[in-house]
């Protein structure tokens, strides 16, 4: 039993355990997992206190019935955006997320998985810190506060799954450690599951585990084949939420109109002053900056440069951020690739050194962007682009969009569905 609980938490918590997640600048493990561990042990109890014991008499009134249906579960704002086309299109279909689960402008679209028996778990902590310090050694004292997190998902979803007996479970995530809990309850109850990728991917990513697994394309597969034994069986269907925008690529042959785009890795002293540097040696250009819907930092550069337009992530989507765009600076975030397929000229820079890999999801070393190494050669990438922007930008995603060139290209979401709806029946 303690060796099956423990190997169960460190398949759930797989990519906090890795390397990469180690090497994430300190204030974003700590804005994750504080580094003091009185910190750590108020967080934990707040956590119990607040969220959990505030559950247990919140009750759930889910909208829909969730018994038998096809469930499409979601942990953010950007999953909802990536499986809601399987929801317009299938009427036996719910979407799903745990009780608290941030998702953004989607909160009171979701229904709502119950976690209150959660509390009846955390017993088992002791056992999970010291197996998993045999096993991963000083990170299993230092994340105890994610350990504490873990603890219970598996058990209540479990119980979740036998209550209600969904038909199937498709994903847009497979690394959160809810969605892993989720998904190992589901091999346990043995019913099917789906995942469609939401996000570029890297090698630091859990096995690809999944009955079902509709990736982007070529890039996706390879770097799922050095995460380690693929299970189930693998479609490549492109990018399903771009179809609605590709026919709206941007045909502006000169940048006037460029996206400032960061992640939480981005430091923000390091971010204003690419801006600053930018607004200076363009004053013609009109920018606009964009932050990730889950970061939630104050900007206080933006209020410094009034002529600097800001996108809210949690009211417009990417898209639509980026069809007003004719160039996008960023560091390591997939919107390259969103900006690329819709034309957009996609630049690379890293705004500050930190421990990920530089070129984390490999756009520069499979051509995709342009890299810049320093401000000046930045500058002189949007001058190149400011004269002359090709039409023909978007085909450097060929290798990420596999229906990029061909006749399914825009109508990844009918591929998609076409391929869902001949699997669930042999389900």
């Amino acid at each position: 039993m303690v060796t099956r609980l423990v190997a169960r938490l460190q398949d759930i918590l797989y990519v906090r355990f890795t390397d990469h997640f180690a090497s994430f600048p300190a204030h974003v493990l700590a804005s994750i997992s504080p580094p003091n561990p009185l910190k750590r042990l108020v967080k934990t109890l707040g956590y119990s206190v607040v969220r959990l014991l505030g559950n247990v008499f919140r009750p759930i009134r889910n909208p829909e019935n969730l018994h038998g249906a096809v469930w499409l579960y979601v942990v953010s704002q950007n999953n909802y955006e990536s499986l809601q086309f399987i929801r317009e299109s299938r009427p036996d279909t719910v979407l799903v997320a745990g009780q608290q689960k941030e998702i953004g402008r989607y909160n009171k679209l979701v229904n709502r998985l119950s976690l209150r028996r959660k509390l009846l778990y955390y017993w088992q902590l002791p056992i999970a810190i010291w197996g998993l310090y045999k096993r991963e050694g000083k990170r299993a004292w230092r994340f105890f506060d994610l350990i504490f997190n873990a603890i219970g998902y598996y058990e209540v979803y479990v119980r979740t799954l036998h209550h209600y007996r969904p038909r199937a479970i498709i994903f847009a995530n497979d690394h959160n450690d809810d969605a892993r809990a989720l998904l190992l309850a589901a091999r346990a109850c043995g019913i099917p599951t789906a995942y469609v990728q939401h996000a570029s991917v890297s090698t630091n990513f859990p096995p690809l585990g999944f009955d079902l697994s509709l990736l982007e394309g070529q890039d996706a597969l390879d770097k799922y084949r050095q995460c380690g034994p693929i299970r189930g069986r693998v479609e490549l269907v492109g990018m399903p939420k771009a179809d609605s925008f590709l026919t709206q690529r941007n045909l502006n042959q000169h940048v006037a109109h460029v996206g400032i785009a960061c992640n939480i890795l981005d430091d923000t002293d390091a971010i204003a002053v690419v801006v600053e540097y930018l607004l200076r040696e363009f004053p013609a250009l009109t920018f606009t900056f964009r932050s990730h819907p889950s970061d939630r930092r104050d900007f206080v550069f933006l209020r410094a440069h009034p002529q600097l337009l800001a996108s809210d992530a949690r009211r417009e989507n990417i898209f639509e951020f980026l069809l007003k765009q004719d160039a996008l600076i960023a560091a390591d975030t997939s919107t390259h690739l969103e900006a690329t397929l819709l034309n957009v000229a996609s630049l690379y820079y890293r705004f500050n050194p930190h421990g990920v890999a530089e070129d984390y999801y490999g756009y520069v070393a499979h051509g995709l962007v342009d890299q810049a190494h320093t401000l000046p050669d930045l500058a002189a990438l949007l001058r190149k682009y400011q004269a002359y922007k090709p039409l023909d930008h978007y085909h450097r995603a060929a290798y990420y969009n596999a229906t990029l060139g061909t006749p399914d290209e825009g109508y990844s979401q009918r591929r998609a569905l076409s391929i869902v709806q001949a699997w669930l029946p042999l389900v």
